[in-house]
């Protein structure tokens, strides 16, 4: 098991999206958003827990991601097992053996085994409890706004022009 800036991103966008799935799919542009991701980087992060069957995606508007199971049963070592590469063992070669190299691969295997053992203890749910107890803020929509609406609106503007031909004619026709 790794422990990489690629798996603490993965564990935090989980926390986020679970914190918010309760108000439907959850875009990678919001979870980008509020933890300053990037949204290319997101997309293979999900990607890849969508092939272990962690999140499922849904497409169109309104669609992103939610989680395919309950929080309870995914770990964080699910998440980090999911996003990081098999770990390829390094083998030790013959000729190295006969030259007295001493192994130390007893020692960072149980490491290793340790680190799993934990962090399979730690489920989803118990991240996104704690984050609730700790006061977190939800805002009920937080999505960021596309197209249309992320211009601000305008003030009305009152104008004494004509707004129309007949208008304009009638105003040009009044004013001589």
């Amino acid at each position: 098991m790794r422990l990489s800036t690629k798996s603490r991103f993965a564990v935090t966008a989980m926390i986020d999206m679970g914190l918010r799935q309760h108000q439907g799919p959850v875009s990678l542009a919001a979870i980008s958003q509020r933890q300053h991701i990037s949204i290319s980087y997101l997309e293979q992060l999900f990607s890849k827990m969508r092939q272990h069957g962690l999140v499922d995606s849904t497409r169109g508007p309104g669609g992103g991601y939610t989680l395919n199971r309950d929080a309870n049963h995914i770990s964080v070592a699910d998440i980090i097992n999911a996003v990081n590469s098999p770990d390829g063992k390094e083998q030790i070669s013959t000729d190295a053996e006969q030259n007295g190299y001493v192994s130390t691969e007893e020692l960072w295997s149980n490491l290793n085994q340790k680190m799993e053992d934990h962090m399979q203890s730690i489920s989803l749910h118990s991240l996104i409890a704690d984050q609730l107890s700790k006061g977190m803020n939800l805002p009920i929509n937080n999505s960021p706004r596309r197209g249309v609406f992320t211009q601000k609106p305008t003030s009305s503007v009152t104008t004494k022009a004509p707004n129309s031909v007949f208008a304009l004619g009638k105003h040009l026709i009044n004013s001589h």
